[in-house]
C-alpha cells in the first residue's frame, strides 16, 4: 500500500494533470497557485474537477503580489500574449520571474508543516529553451536547497524534466485521463485560442502522440 507522502504543484494543465494521475496513490495534497495570470480561473476549475474525481485534497493559494510587481505578459491581460512558437524571441515575455522557485518554496513549507516528504513538479523538456526555472540545473539546485533548508529533508521530484509533452500525452492516454478537462491557453478565454505558444505546443503534442486532441479551440 502506497503512503500519501507528497504535495503536487498542480496548475490544472495537461502536464501536471498527467503527474497527478501517475502519482495519485502518493499525493496527499494538490496545490494550485494564482498569481494574477490570465488563465487562473480556467486552470483552477480544471484542477478542482480532477482532484474531486480522485478524492485528493485541493488547495488554492493566492500569490497576487507576483501579478502586481513582476513583469510578464502572462499577467498583463490576454492581448499582451504573443502568438507563435516558444522558440521565438518574443515568447520570453511570458516568463514570470522565478515563478517555480517561489511556488516550490511555498510547497516545501507546506510539506514540512504537514509531515510530507516530497514536492512534485511537472516541468518537461519542452520548457527548457524559454523557462530557466524548468531546466535540469534549476531542479537539482532547488532540490538541494529544499533538503538543506528543512529538518526532515523535503525533496523535489520532477520526473518529466527530460521528457517531451507528447510523451506525457501517451502516458496520460494509458491512464485514461480526460484531457478535455485541462486548460493551457495563456489568454484565458472560454476556449483555447489555438495561436499562443502553449496552444501550439498542446496541438503538436497530441499530433506527435498520434492521439485525438479533445481541446476546443477558437
Amino acid at each position: 500500500m502506497s503512503v500519501k507522502d507528497s504535495i503536487l504543484i498542480y496548475s490544472g494543465g495537461l502536464d501536471s494533470t498527467t503527474l497527478l494521475y501517475e502519482e495519485r496513490d502518493r499525493v496527499a495534497l494538490a496545490v494550485t497557485f494564482g498569481y494574477g495570470n490570465n488563465h487562473a480561473a480556467r486552470e483552477q476549475a480544471c484542477a478542482e474537477w480532477h482532484c474531486q474525481r480522485l478524492g485528493i485534497e485541493h488547495l488554492v493559494i493566492d500569490l497576487a503580489f507576483m501579478g502586481r510587481h513582476f513583469a510578464s505578459s502572462l499577467t498583463a491581460g490576454a492581448d499582451a500574449i504573443p502568438t507563435g512558437n516558444y522558440a521565438e524571441e518574443n515568447m520570453r515575455s511570458t516568463v514570470v520571474p522565478f515563478r517555480n522557485g517561489i511556488m516550490l518554496s511555498v510547497a516545501c513549507g507546506l510539506a514540512e508543516s504537514r509531515g510530507l516528504k516530497r514536492v512534485l513538479m511537472a516541468n518537461h523538456g519542452g520548457d527548457h529553451d524559454v523557462y530557466p526555472d524548468c531546466r535540469p540545473g534549476f531542479v537539482r539546485a532547488m532540490d538541494a536547497a529544499m533538503q538543506a533548508g528543512t529538518y526532515d529533508g523535503v525533496s523535489l521530484d520532477a520526473p518529466y524534466t527530460n521528457l517531451s509533452k507528447a510523451a506525457l500525452v501517451c502516458r496520460g492516454a494509458k491512464l485514461g485521463i480526460d484531457y478535455a478537462h485541462t486548460y493551457s491557453c495563456y489568454r484565458g478565454g472560454d476556449r483555447h485560442c489555438g495561436q499562443c505558444a502553449t496552444c501550439l505546443e498542446r496541438q503538436q503534442a497530441f499530433r506527435e502522440a498520434g492521439i485525438a486532441d479533445p481541446t476546443q479551440y477558437s
